[in-house]
């Protein structure tokens, strides 16, 4: 049942499930999970005539909230889970390649909710996932490449507060906004933290609970905080 599933999907969606419903997987559990794949697809059939461009298949959550979506584009086979927050007005706009997911209850967000000066924007590129828990603050430019993995809770900075007139409340000093650029191939671990001005070079490695401040060598373990390279892959 489960295989026959996976093959029937991939067949009308173009996604290819045929290896997710194995052996392991009883009949109920396959229906309970194509069931609410069905109620996601038709959110995201409404979300989709909404959006500047989307083509394939999109997959929407349960409580997910994306808005000013004219401003969201999305390639093939996209996926929003449960509750995450997407707010897309930006100067370059958000940018998804090919199968894209964002996790539960994370939250993108180039500009603030109350009005303000409109943030530059985030590119995804294809086979990228963002985490659940995540929180990508994009008002400065945010580029991930492809096939990039981000574990939960993980937080991307791209601005910084100004603070160097002790004269006035840091509040009313403003922000210097800057970019993070995440190259292809790359795993971003739990709860690590990569702040404005950092590159991470391709096929790097970002352990659990490290703060990033630095550039990140190509094929580089980096750890702690400040984040080091540990090794070379």
């Amino acid at each position: 049942m489960g295989n026959i599933a996976g093959k029937v999907i991939s067949r009308i969606t173009g996604m290819d499930l045929s290896d997710r419903f194995g052996p392991g997987w009883d009949s109920l559990s396959v229906l309970s999970v194509l069931a609410r794949m069905g109620v996601w697809w038709l959110r995201g059939l409404w979300l989709s005539w909404q959006m500047k461009s989307a083509s394939g298949l999109l997959l929407i959550g349960k409580g997910v909230s994306i808005r000013q979506a004219g401003y969201f584009s999305v390639g093939k086979n996209f996926v929003a889970q449960d509750h995450c927050e997407i707010n897309c007005l930006a100067r370059r706009g958000i940018v998804f390649g090919d199968k894209v997911t964002v996790g539960s209850y994370a939250i993108i967000r180039p500009t603030n909710l109350y009005g303000g000066e409109p943030g530059e924007g985030l590119k995804v590129g294809d086979q990228s996932s963002i985490g659940p828990y995540a929180y990508i603050g994009c008002s400065g430019y945010i580029e991930i490449g492809n096939n990039v993995m981000m574990s939960p809770r993980v937080s991307i900075y791209s601005e910084n507060h100004n603070f160097g007139d002790t004269g006035r409340p840091m509040i009313e000093q403003g922000v210097t906004r800057s970019f993070v650029k995440i190259e292809d191939d790359c795993w971003i671990a739990s709860h690590a933290v990569i702040l404005a001005g950092v590159t991470i070079g391709k096929g790097s490695v970002v352990a659990a609970g490290s703060i990033v401040t630095r550039d990140v060598p190509p094929f580089s373990l980096v750890a702690g905080n400040p984040a080091k390279v540990i090794k070379t892959r």
